[in-house]
């Protein structure tokens, strides 16, 4: 039983990435307009092409939380992304979202797969 709660987080999290990264390629789920600062700088990241390039490290990583094998990668991978996304909406839209449950599953996977990163450490 233990070994498959372990695997809960990585299941959310590929879940979540891989349905809104998809979504920015094939815009499959409505997306409300963001305006004031938030709109501005989502704009920008949409403008130069760097929004896509996230996006498409989203999908990726998603995928790679899928594969057990690769999982601990994967979390290493999402990680500055995820803190990117609960950054964004504290400063930029001014509450936590969806991103406060990121940071946690996140940080929640790193922790029960702290086996894999032991010799990063040492």
């Amino acid at each position: 039983m233990k070994q498959q709660i372990k695997h809960i987080p990585a299941y959310l999290l590929a879940l979540v990435y891989l349905i809104f990264g998809l979504n920015f390629f094939i815009h499959f789920i409505a997306m409300p307009p963001m305006d004031g600062n938030a709109g501005a700088f989502a704009g920008l990241l949409y403008s130069t092409g760097f929004l896509a390039f996230v996006k498409v490290l989203e999908i990726s990583s998603g995928l790679l939380l899928l594969i057990p094998k690769t999982r601990a990668l994967a979390y290493l991978l999402i990680a500055p992304i995820t803190v990117n996304i609960l950054l964004f909406e504290l400063f930029m839209v001014g509450k936590p979202g969806i991103g406060l449950l990121l940071v946690i599953l996140n940080a929640v996977g790193i922790f029960l797969n702290k086996e894999k990163y032991i010799s990063i450490i040492k």
